[in-house]
């Protein structure tokens, strides 16, 4: 699992790595915006409930939930927004269209 997460870092670090020397300050804040949306989205491994009121927050700013982003590992059809929600909806008129673009292949 560790070599996992070290080599799912390794592209954004050989990225980070390369635009270090136009914005330092950038590349970091970047860095570490990054690490705590990976934290956001797994916390609820642990069994962390997002309060109601930060649940309502991240709806009306279309949000993914640690809870939403969790359902996503477990049944991967399903919520398709890895930060926000507003993706959901046309990920799942893309998927609806290749499954009938694949019925109509296997019919023809």
């Amino acid at each position: 699992m560790l070599l996992d997460g070290i080599l799912g870092a390794l592209p954004y670090l050989l990225v980070a790595l390369c635009l270090l020397n136009l914005s330092p300050l950038d590349v970091i804040s970047g860095l570490f915006l990054g690490q705590f949306h990976v934290w956001w989205r797994h916390i609820n491994a642990f069994g962390w409930q997002t309060p109601k009121f930060i649940t309502l927050l991240c709806q009306l700013l279309f949000i993914t939930t640690p809870e939403q982003h969790w359902l996503h590992h477990q049944k991967t059809n399903l919520r398709f927004g890895d930060i926000f929600t507003f993706f959901d909806q046309p990920a799942k008129i893309w998927l609806r269209w290749l499954r009938l673009l694949r019925l109509y292949k296997n019919l023809v």
